[in-house]
């Protein structure tokens, strides 16, 4: 629900996706690759129907670093191609927002163009609709809304140079620029020196497109598009009906009065490139982005941090925790040394509420982490693939009610709860039903706004009927065979009354403990959790999955060697009460996660507007539960393993 639109995308980036970065090259059926060929050579070929000639260019939503707003490519009144059929796209493209739909500008294999007409817009500011359309175009410049447009399944990119004579390609390109009343060149701007007229918009009406090809020997006839690049440039055509792609820039000064128009058009050149193969087409993008360095640092400092919390654990399981048990188990008066030790640890007093056995579970989060991984190595989960990240992450979601309803009602029957009705249906509803309510208030104001990003009413039913037609059945399946089975013995036998908790020290106390129990793991993520943050909100392509992979190893042992070892603590200080504690503990570095997000906000982003700053918070809110349930169930799962495990080998009577 509410995970399907933003925060999926941060919570299954963060912690799956552990593809190693060939997997790339490894593409599902239906991402076949396409031969093109000539005009004249495709209709010899007639028996080859893959051969073909026409080179279709798709536009998709245009989105800014400075709005969460992203909007459709005909809301800002482009040059748009006659009404045909748009590409089907799947569920996980709908929930992104995505909204692919073809284009006017077509041309044909190894056909150069040169300054090609697409159309001609024409604004007069003393008509309000015409106004409102031409100021629309403004605030997408101001706010730098980019392009994003698709040829062969490929994203058309966009690069420039950077310091140290680096290039850098960005998978989109700007509506246009603008110069502010004091002279300043905002964001591209800043390419051309032309760009100087103060308090001016200057569109990017023309493109230069370069289709760069790869003749594949011994196979089919035809050739394949390895690589598609383009140049924004801006000119003010003086024959709006033969233009020629010379003179000064379009210009649109922001006070001007009158009749406005702004002729588009686009040029296209072919080039043989044979040192790019097919199957590794993307890696051209992901070369102007080397964060190797900063990656192997993350990892190193992770590891650093897991060698030490397991030399904790290690010594206290391997020493200390030996030493103890032997001693009560030598003691003369079994009975009363196991009853001080291990007794009050089961008491049924101190039972998780369906509540807590609903969160602890949470759709088995590391359960769904594990299939996405296994996804994500099979390719699923490819940028070719579009939707596919999303797709999964919602049948995974639906099917895996069954295990998480069976989990809850064995656990919840194991603690002694008795209120299994409250349990299965906290389980079924609390966990998405927060996370909808809050996605629906978020999708209530992409309806106000106008934007794509606006789930449309029927997938909004269809997700409901998932829900509530085949979630929530499975997840009372679930149910019913757990509570049908016994529940999970206790090592030791339980004492019916609790015994009274000692006085604490400061740092056995519930509270010291859970804030400590976060910062190890949050320590091990936040690297890599600035760039997920990037490529969310800043809409740069993340590529670097592998290290992600290990980064989601490392956060799940040290989330679960950190909840031991405090665990460990209050049970030496004779604090009994485990289970919350287990789960708040680890669950607690999602309180750091939120308040890196709200730090990256306000120090990394340039997002205006009261609606995109509620959205983003929305959003932010969305994964920090998840994440909070993420983390609180490792630690709950690892500490409940090492309860039972320690109190198994202790002597009783």
């Amino acid at each position: 629900m509410a995970v399907f639109h933003c925060v999926r995308v941060v919570f299954v980036l963060l912690f799956v996706c552990g593809s190693l970065r060939d997997a790339v090259s490894f593409y599902l059926p239906g991402l076949a690759p396409v031969s093109f060929c000539e005009k004249e050579e495709s209709e010899k070929h007639t028996d080859v129907p893959d051969c073909k000639s026409t080179i279709e260019l798709f536009v998709n939503r245009l989105d800014s670093v400075e709005s969460v707003l992203p909007y459709e490519y005909t809301a800002f009144d482009f040059c748009a191609d006659e009404p045909e059929k748009r590409p089907s796209e799947n569920l996980g493209q709908v929930l992104f927002g995505e909204r692919i739909e073809p284009s006017p500008y077509k041309f044909f294999f190894k056909k150069n163009l040169e300054c090609q007409r697409v159309c001609l817009k024409s604004y007069n500011t003393e008509k309000a609709e015409e106004k409102a359309k031409l100021d629309f175009l403004k605030k997408g410049m101001l706010l730098n809304y980019q392009h994003h447009w698709i040829v062969d399944n490929m994203p058309v990119t966009w690069c420039y140079d950077v310091e140290d004579n680096q290039k850098f390609c960005n998978p989109g390109f700007p509506i246009g620029c603008y110069v502010t009343d004091t002279g300043r060149a905002k964001d591209a701007c800043v390419v051309s020196a032309d760009f100087n007229d103060k308090d001016t918009f200057y569109i990017f009406n023309h493109v230069d497109i370069t289709i760069f090809y790869h003749v594949v020997e011994n196979e089919a006839a035809g050739a394949r598009l390895v690589a598609a690049k383009l140049e924004p440039k801006s000119y003010k055509h003086t024959n709006m009906e033969k233009p020629d792609c010379k003179g000064p820039p379009m210009s649109l000064n922001n006070k001007f009065n009158g009749e406005v128009k702004i002729p588009y058009t686009y040029s296209v050149k072919f080039v043989e490139d044979k040192q790019i193969r097919w199957a590794s087409r993307w890696d051209y993008i992901l070369e102007s982005m080397p964060h190797t360095n900063i990656q192997w640092f993350s990892i190193m400092n992770s590891l650093v941090i897991v060698l030490f919390l397991s030399g904790m654990v290690a010594m206290i399981m391997l020493r200390t925790l030996h030493k103890d048990i032997a001693r009560y188990n030598q003691m003369d008066s079994v009975v009363s040394s196991a009853q001080k030790v291990h007794n009050p640890i089961c008491t049924k007093r101190d039972n998780l509420s369906g509540s807590a056995r609903q969160m602890l579970d949470a759709r088995l989060l590391t359960l769904f982490n594990v299939f996405e991984v296994f996804f994500a190595c099979l390719g699923f989960l490819s940028p070719a693939n579009r939707g596919a990240l999303m797709t999964c992450a919602v049948v995974l979601w639906v099917l895996l009610g069954t295990p998480a309803g069976y989990v809850a009602a064995r656990y919840y029957k194991s603690f002694g709860g008795e209120k299994w009705k409250t349990n299965v249906l906290l389980t079924a509803f609390l966990c998405p039903g927060v996370v909808f309510a809050d996605f629906f208030v978020m999708n209530l104001i992409l309806w106000g706004e106008g934007s794509s990003a606006a789930m449309p009413f029927g997938t909004l039913v269809a997700i409901l009927a998932l829900w509530f037609c085949i979630s929530v059945p499975l997840t009372f399946i679930g149910a019913y065979f757990g509570f049908k089975k016994s529940g999970i013995e206790h090592p030791v036998r339980t004492n019916q009354i609790p015994r009274q908790i000692p006085e604490q020290s400061f740092y056995t106390k519930p509270l010291p403990g859970i804030v400590m129990g976060g910062i190890l793991p949050f320590g091990c993520i936040f690297i890599q959790l600035f760039f997920i943050l990037n490529s969310i909100w800043s809409h740069q392509m993340y590529y670097m999955f592998g290290f992600l992979f290990l980064v989601f190893i490392i956060l799940v042992i040290t989330c679960s060697e950190a909840t031991i070892l405090l665990c460990y603590f209050h049970l030496c200080a004779e604090d009994y009460h485990w289970q919350w504690r287990s789960f708040l503990t680890s669950g607690f570095t999602a309180v750091y996660f939120l308040v890196y997000a709200i730090h990256y906000f306000f120090s990394k982003l340039q997002i205006s507007g009261l609606a995109s700053t509620i959205l983003y918070f929305g959003y932010t809110m969305i994964m920090a539960l998840i994440f909070f349930l993420f983390t609180g169930t490792i630690g709950f799962f690892a500490c409940f393993w090492f309860v039972t495990k320690i109190y198994s080998v202790v002597k009783v009577d």
